[in-house]
């Protein structure tokens, strides 16, 4: 006996795509209101990499852009084949590690920390105090950082002497291996409140009721928070983490310039920091130009590698 099967044969449609220009017409107000952002970042982020030809030339100033000599990687070859480069290098890596690993975990503990008050006005004013520093200048933080750390009066000498931890008072700006924590303690005394913002944030649009569920089924604070806060901002973590490390050696130089001194140097300078005294100051402006493309290049493929990393293994990117 023969038995036929009827097979389904429906067809599903699917729209066909609108072309791009038709959706130009129907969104065509949220373009216009796009043309001024696109401009700025065009002037103010594309149009200065024309600088960077000063790299290959001999740059001197008052020369039209044809009559400047032009010398191909020789800035590279010498920036490379420079000694005091590599020992800046380090410090910019050091630092910057630094500043990632204690930087980005202690705003992230805070916010935690600050999420679990449940007095609103304590908890307000806990986040107003600890963003206020942001908006203080470098100049302002250098200072006070080194009247806290003075041998005459500083607040932190006092207290290791009344507690007769130590017998002298130290000089801590003077001595060059602990310049690396006294920075790191500096950027997170001023920027912790102002990075906890973002994941603050994150936290506040996870779902309510899964906590409420967790607390019917008896789990404690801190299991609240590790199963269902820190896994709720996950994504945010993964992104403000890419970006960090994409920004692993831009790391500026303000609270190095400010807080170093001649005693310290071989621990302070950094790149950017290299590129304005060996560069700038000097007048050799192709020299501190090939310094910072070195250092933007190096910064991109940074940020390339972590999203390919992060988007392998957590499918999450930021591009």
């Amino acid at each position: 006996m023969k038995v036929t099967e009827k097979v389904d044969t429906t067809t599903i449609i699917i729209p066909k795509q609108k072309n791009f220009w038709k959706k130009m017409r129907e969104q065509k107000i949220l373009y216009m209101m796009s043309i001024p952002v696109v401009i700025w970042v065009f002037i103010f982020n594309y149009l200065p990499v024309w600088g960077w030809t000063m790299a290959f030339q001999n740059f001197r100033p008052g020369r039209s852009f044809s009559e400047q000599e032009w010398v191909g990687l020789a800035h590279f070859i010498e920036l490379f084949n420079d000694p005091h480069f590599y020992l800046v290098l380090r410090n910019t890596l050091v630092m910057s590690v630094m500043l990632l690993v204690v930087g980005f975990t202690i705003p992230i503990i805070f916010a935690v920390l600050l999420n679990e008050l449940k007095d609103s006005l304590f908890k307000r004013t806990v986040q107003t105090i600890s963003y206020l520093p942001h908006f203080v200048s470098w100049v302002v933080v250098a200072g006070i950082v080194t009247k806290m750390l003075s041998t005459d009066g500083g607040i932190i000498n006092d207290m290791l002497v009344g507690l007769h931890l130590i017998d002298n008072p130290i000089q801590f700006l003077a001595k060059g291996e602990w310049f690396w924590f006294i920075v790191t303690g500096a950027d997170i005394w001023k920027q912790m409140g102002w990075n906890s913002i973002i994941f603050l944030a994150a936290m506040a649009g996870v779902d309510p009721q899964l906590y409420e569920a967790a607390r019917v089924d008896g789990a404690g604070r801190f299991r609240r928070i590790w199963h269902i806060t820190l896994p709720g901002i996950r994504p945010t973590i993964y992104v403000i983490l890419i970006l960090s490390i994409g920004n692993l050696i831009a790391i500026g130089f303000e609270r190095q310039l400010l807080l170093g001194n001649s005693l310290t140097r071989e621990y302070a300078e950094v790149l950017e920091l290299y590129a304005l005294n060996y560069g700038i100051g000097m007048g050799r402006y192709s020299f501190g130009t090939a310094i910072s493309i070195f250092n933007s290049m190096v910064s991109i493929l940074l940020l390339l590698f972590a999203n390919g990393i992060f988007k392998r293994y957590s499918n999450t990117s930021v591009m």
